[in-house]
């Protein structure tokens, strides 16, 4: 069964050097936690905040080609989790046919955030697990982890 999620926020991790793309569910209150890089959580970040920016960028140039096509992002399904990598596949169709494409998830998110898709994650990956270790990451921080702050 497949979970509706929203993009609740993005985090740092100052241990990793890496970001967090924090999803929940709509309906409930499970988080799912995905490590992503940088230019990733930028690109997130940039829809999240609804910025324009004067030449494209690599998640709009896809929005910018599937809206060329005639081709509509129908949905975001974050599948399964492998050796603690995700995987994710983009949902398209054309009004005859629907293919779907393998995606790392950050990626798949950040362009079902710019055209509107609905994000969803198989319910199976919703495990306790994955709380677990957000909440055992956020116990862990130290101030020392955020270096100094003026």
């Amino acid at each position: 069964m497949l979970v509706r999620m929203k993009v609740e926020g993005l985090l740092f991790d100052p241990r990793s050097s890496m970001y967090i793309l924090l999803l929940k569910e709509i309906e409930g209150n499970s988080t799912l936690p995905i490590w992503i890089g940088k230019p990733e959580a930028d690109s997130i970040a940039l829809a999240l905040g609804g910025v324009m920016t004067p030449r494209p960028l690599t998640h709009d140039l896809v929005k910018n080609v599937l809206s060329g096509l005639k081709v509509k992002l129908t949905s975001v399904v974050i599948t399964e989790i492998l050796d603690n990598t995700y995987y994710a596949l983009l949902h398209l169709a054309d009004g005859k046919k629907e293919v779907t494409v393998d995606s790392r998830p950050s990626d798949a998110v950040a362009v079902a955030l710019r055209v509107s898709a609905p994000i969803f994650v198989e319910e199976g990956i919703l495990e306790k697990k994955s709380t677990d270790e957000l909440e055992e990451w956020l116990k862990n921080l130290k101030p020392e982890d955020f270096g100094n702050v003026m």
